[in-house]
């Protein structure tokens, strides 16, 4: 009963942020937000006993999150205040009116449904991260190498952009000051 409980409390807070994530239009609010969405996330890896990956959950992904909210605080000009305007306050409230019945179903479908177990294969006297380990480096190691490689080109990205700003704010300050 305990694991239904922090399911659905998880999923809540969940959509909720990541909602959030979407629909507010400042940056800030946007990425602190999305931190906590992924921390939450790291709740369902702790409810399927699966505490290496929500340890790694919380300091991977919510790590990059932080790098992304420290490139965000360079980028945007977070001193001014946002008005958020609903336009389109129809499409609002069919999406709010499909997320509380989707929310309804999801939370009816364990009265309705039967029981259902996942089945995956586990090896014996192999512990947890053993197994991950196995998984990565064997089934999934192109996978594994080309989000590497592709967060690395990303990380590159980002220090070639702020660095192309930081030579623009340079050049405008000497414009400025021979101005003088």
């Amino acid at each position: 009963m305990y694991e239904i409980i922090a399911f659905y409390t998880f999923s809540a807070l969940v959509i909720g942020l990541f909602g959030i994530v979407v629909l507010s239009k400042n940056a800030l609010y946007s990425m602190t937000a999305l931190a906590g969405g992924m921390v939450f996330i790291s709740g369902f890896f702790f409810i399927l006993d699966a505490e290496f990956l929500g340890v790694v959950q919380i300091v991977v992904y919510t790590g990059a999150i932080m790098a992304l909210y420290a490139f965000g605080m360079m980028f945007f000009d977070t001193t001014r205040d946002v008005k958020e305007d609903i336009r389109c306050k129809k499409i609002f409230y069919t999406l709010s009116i499909l997320s509380a019945v989707l929310v309804l179903i999801v939370l009816s479908a364990p009265i309705f449904s039967a029981n259902i177990e996942a089945i995956y294969p586990t090896l014996e006297g192999v512990g947890n991260v053993q197994t991950i380990g196995l998984l990565l480096f064997t089934k999934y190691l192109v996978a594994f190498e080309l989000a590497a490689i592709m967060l690395l080109v990303a990380m590159i990205a980002g220090i070639v952009l702020v660095g192309k700003k930081l030579d623009a704010q340079s050049d405008d300050l000497e414009v400025a000051k021979e101005l003088k």
